[in-house]
């Protein structure tokens, strides 16, 4: 358990960038302790819930297979000379989807925005 309390807390801090910092009131430095501790209790939750589905991947492993759906962006010219922005989440591997449908939540989050400009 200390291990994964580790990984976990090592990931909080590069990858989400909650590392110490100086803080120079306390306040400050409370608030950054709380931010910690529920991210922390955030991932536990999910890790929780999946191990309820039989999922008992690390933290390390699960960060990694949900980085690999993302937000895109495409930018089309259109002839009036307006810019249409299309935003949209790519498609989920199978392993993802295995994720998702145990935690009860759509393959695709987020809905498909349109912008014209």
């Amino acid at each position: 358990m200390r291990t994964d309390l580790e990984a976990v807390f090592r990931s909080l801090k590069s990858e989400l960038g909650l590392h110490p910092t100086c803080h120079h009131k306390e306040d400050r430095a409370e608030g950054h302790l709380f931010i910690t501790v529920l991210a922390y209790q955030a991932i536990q939750v999910l890790r929780r819930k999946l191990r309820g589905h039989g999922i008992n991947d690390s933290w390390p492993t699960l960060r990694r297979i949900f980085a690999g759906q993302l937000r895109v962006t495409a930018t089309f010219k259109q002839k009036d000379g307006s810019t249409l922005h299309v935003r949209k989440s790519t498609t989920a591997g199978p392993k993802l989807q295995q994720l998702y449908d145990a935690l009860g939540l759509p393959a695709s989050p987020g809905t498909v925005q349109k912008l014209v400009v």
